[in-house]
């Protein structure tokens, strides 16, 4: 169902304040780039430091924006699982296309309590999701046995995973169970060539802020087993993959964006600030390293 380059949107503040503006020239420009889809408030995008109603407003923002010509994955995830039906509720009024939901965080759901909260959406809310896996922000780690499981009790909603977890061996379990239909993205931009490799097919991004055409050319290389090309584009790639995680995500790279782009300030939100000289240098480096400045 999803695939290819999907930017994790930052969310552009301007004294403190959502830039609308920035955000909807963002859109437009990922989608006139290449991007295949879009997720409005994940972690890049500053979700955790978003209010409800600002949340909310970016969903339409975005599905508004894109007006169908890429799908909108949402993000929706909550640690409370009556939070989370509410935002993809919202979400699918608005015109989202899927939910991303991340793991609850903080109180630490068993196995067991992760098919109970992911089976209890999935029973209320006509909405496709996309589990999001990152048992390094989350600490709760969906299990393939999990992941599987939910798949097959719900094929209408449960419709892939985006794996920050790091361990490759899990896209052979999924993929030998589920088949190719079930879409799994990559959460890591730097590991992106040996998940394509493996089974995957695209990656929630994001590199794909600020590359979002030669990421778009990356994954459609992988896709049609080009690989001395998508060789050429992750070397091209990979320095700036790593310079935007030398301070606290997303900073780096929103001076990444301040660096490319008149119309978007580096601005974060507390607790985050803004990143450090070094992290600066390496941001530096790794967009003329990809011919980006």
């Amino acid at each position: 169902m999803f695939s290819g380059s999907i930017p994790a949107l930052v969310t552009p503040f301007k004294n403190g304040i959502i830039d609308e503006a920035a955000f909807c020239r963002l859109v437009e420009w990922q989608i006139a780039e290449g991007s295949s889809a879009l997720v409005p408030c994940g972690t890049t995008g500053e979700a955790p430091t978003l209010t409800n109603e600002e949340q909310h407003h970016l969903f339409k923002l975005c599905a508004q924006t894109a007006a169908g010509r890429v799908p909108v994955i949402a993000g929706c995830g909550s640690n409370d699982t009556q939070t989370a039906l509410w935002h993809m509720q919202v979400a699918k009024e608005l015109g989202c296309d899927a939910a991303l939901m991340v793991a609850p965080y903080y109180n630490r759901p068993s196995q067991g309590g992760l098919l109970a909260h992911f089976g209890y959406l999935s029973e209320r809310v006509d909405l496709p999701m996309v589990l999001y896996n990152v048992p390094g922000r989350t600490v709760t780690d969906i299990q393939p046995e999990t992941v599987i499981e939910l798949a097959r009790r719900f094929p209408q909603r449960i419709v892939g995973i985006k794996d920050a977890s790091g361990d490759m061996t899990r896209l052979t379990a999924h993929r030998m169970a589920l088949g190719a239909g079930f879409a799994q993205i990559c959460g890591n931009d730097d590991m992106a060539l040996a998940y394509n490799a493996g089974g995957g097919v695209g990656c929630i991004s994001v590199t794909a802020n600020v590359a979002p055409r030669l990421c778009a050319q990356f994954q459609a290389a992988s896709a049609a087993g080009d690989m001395p090309r998508a060789h050429e584009l992750n070397e091209r790639l990979f320095p700036l993959h790593q310079a935007l995680f030398t301070d606290a995500s997303p900073a780096p790279l929103k001076y990444a964006l301040a660096r490319v782009h008149d119309w978007l300030t580096e601005d974060v939100r507390l607790p985050l600030v803004a990143c450090s000289a070094a992290a600066r240098q390496a941001v530096d480096a790794g967009l003329e390293h990809a011919r980006l400045i």
